[in-house]
């Protein structure tokens, strides 16, 4: 087994097994991933790496702002909601300009709010029951480099609110 398909089994296995805020923690290193690429592909000149690592990130965002539920969520949610939308509006922007800069930017504050959700997940008690997000996996011939949120990660149909 390569290294890069026993990453792909690691990331699989742990968000099967992820809280809904394990989940969430683990959307926010997949878009971080995917920003990174888009720099690492930028830098080498490879044009369709770049713009599907962004469009990735894109998808990413876009199934986080799917899944929030503004009346459990509240101001958190239209918060996050409101992040989400500045972000997708960068992404595109630093993925169209090719700004070195404008995804160091959203690394930046992804960072940040993966480190807050990380920090919530550590003071949640590992007995409570919590809902699952509802994910799609990527579809077909979008960032191949990417690992995918496994098909069943929301089988048991709950939503997870902010």
């Amino acid at each position: 087994m390569s290294t890069r398909d026993s990453a792909l089994a690691y990331h699989q296995s742990t968000a099967v097994g992820a809280s809904a805020v394990g989940q969430v923690v683990a959307l926010y290193d997949t878009i971080l991933r995917d920003f990174h690429r888009a720099i690492s592909a930028m830098e080498a000149g490879k044009i369709e790496q770049r713009v599907n690592a962004g469009n990735h990130a894109l998808m990413v965002i876009g199934e986080l702002q799917g899944v929030l539920d503004f009346e459990r969520g509240g101001e958190a949610a239209r918060r996050l909601q409101s992040f989400y939308e500045v972000t997708r509006a960068m992404t595109s922007e630093a993925t169209i300009r090719s700004s070195r800069e404008k995804f160091l930017e959203l690394i930046a504050m992804f960072a940040r709010l993966r480190a807050a959700w990380s920090q919530i997940e550590r003071t949640v008690r590992f007995s409570e029951r919590t809902e699952r997000l509802r994910i799609s996996s990527r579809p077909e011939g979008t960032h191949p480099q990417s690992e995918p949120v496994p098909e069943n990660a929301g089988s048991s149909g709950g939503r997870w609110s902010a």
